[in-house]
């Protein structure tokens, strides 16, 4: 490569202002190669301006026969993207050139849209950076040998070089950025769409199956044929947790004010839920078809909360199917209570040992109609303290015992008061 004498005497002439310090210093991220340009004389940018389209065409054509995958994707709107980011990486070193305020965001830009560009192709990112690398060979020799032919200093080559392998690295660090964003967008949107999908799943009376389909196909959820929900509880130790890491075909909702999840029963192992959830209660709803979705949380929901009263004896996971008595029996607490005041009314003004002997005296009697040898047996006391309490009870309820109906609501309302045994006085 040649220039003409009048052009090449000044740059040989003028006294060239030494480096700047902080331009050999190592600066994180996005910068370095800017403060490397921007410490060179500011006239090289007008001697070097007449190679910016040789130059570009070069590293095109070095790329092309070191990656000859690019030879196709030079063509179309992918090929110009690419020619134009060429083109642009250029001009912004020579506009960089002595001028430590060039604008930084237009090549910036150029650079954050090739790793969005990547992304939209369902590539990595592992060929553009091999053709950064290329490139950035293909440049620095192609400004060896103009600076050569200008006789320019060996500081210069050496500063130039540096600014160009670091130039190579920021613009890498830069698709990756791009690339990264474009991600976070699908994820993103991906995210709330199935966040609507489990609404619309939740939803009573169920949506029409048409939407929720729909819905399932763009998101990519396989719609399962027998679900069941798990309601959720954070226990104190859950900020200090890592978020879980599910199965991706389970429907998640962490964040809002009652969080659940909805999946195939196939994945809802209470063993695998336990290990994922560290941070939470969970109870596991009733298995259902999918219209069936908000009954099984329903249940799921009232199990958590059960078990986190301490009425439900649980683990960390729970299924509400093997808690079901309990989910009957106080399935409207307002009603059960009702019926305990009622019905155990004349236990009222006793103290509460008597209250406890007795009503545990009643339940097994009621639950076996067994002999006082059989109740004593159960009850660990002798069988002449069960016929002294039984006279007692007999004394209390009086004709009531022989009723048959009203022995059953009479053992109903004992068995929820055992389960609801402090949560309220008699």
């Amino acid at each position: 490569m040649t220039t003409d004498a009048a052009t090449r005497r000044p740059l040989e002439a003028r006294p060239r202002p030494p480096i700047p310090r902080q331009a050999r210093e190592t600066v994180e991220g996005i910068g370095r190669a800017s403060k490397l340009w921007a410490s060179l004389p500011r006239e090289l940018s007008r001697a070097f301006h007449p190679h910016a389209e040789p130059m570009a065409k070069e590293i095109l054509r070095e790329v092309q026969l070191a990656l000859p995958e690019y030879a196709h994707s030079l063509e179309g709107p992918a090929g110009k993207t690419i020619m134009h980011g060429v083109r642009q990486a250029i001009l912004h070193c020579l506009d960089n050139l002595g001028n430590p305020a060039a604008p930084q965001e237009a090549w910036m830009a150029v650079f954050r849209q090739l790793g969005k560009v990547e992304f939209s192709a369902g590539r990595g990112l592992a060929r553009l950076q091999s053709a950064y690398r290329v490139g950035g060979r293909a440049g620095w020799r192609y400004l060896a040998s103009v600076s050569e032919s200008m006789g320019l200093s060996t500081e210069f080559l050496c500063v130039g070089a540096e600014a160009v392998f670091s130039y190579v690295e920021e613009i890498s660090t830069l698709s990756m950025q791009g690339y990264a964003a474009a991600r976070a967008r699908v994820a993103g949107t991906r995210a709330r769409q199935r966040r609507q999908l489990l609404e619309l799943l939740l939803t009573d009376p169920p949506a029409s199956p048409e939407p929720v389909a729909a819905l399932a196909a763009t998101t990519g959820w396989t719609l399962p044929g027998r679900i069941a929900a798990v309601a959720l509880a954070p226990r104190a130790d859950q900020h200090q947790l890592e978020p879980p890491a599910l199965d991706p075909e389970i429907l998640v909702d962490l964040e809002g004010p009652r969080p659940c999840l909805l999946a195939s029963v196939d994945l809802l192992a209470a063993e695998d839920l336990a290990a994922a959830l560290p941070g939470w209660r969970a109870a596991i709803g009733p298995a259902v078809a999918l219209p069936g979705a908000a009954q099984s949380l329903r249940w799921a929901r009232r199990t958590v909360e059960l078990a986190t009263r301490g009425i439900i004896e649980a683990g960390p996971v729970t299924r509400a199917t093997d808690h079901l008595e309990t989910l009957w029996l106080l399935s409207d607490e307002f009603l059960i209570r009702e019926l305990i005041r009622r019905h155990l009314a004349p236990l009222r003004d006793l103290t509460d040992k008597q209250r406890s002997r007795l009503s545990q005296t009643l339940l097994a009697w009621l639950r076996t109609s067994g002999t006082a040898p059989e109740i004593a047996g159960q009850l660990g006391v002798h069988p002449q303290t069960v016929r002294y309490r039984m006279r007692q009870l007999e004394d209390l309820f009086g004709e009531r015992l022989d009723d048959p109906e009203t022995r059953s609501e009479l053992e109903i309302a004992l068995r929820a008061r055992q389960l609801l045994a402090g949560t309220e006085g008699w």
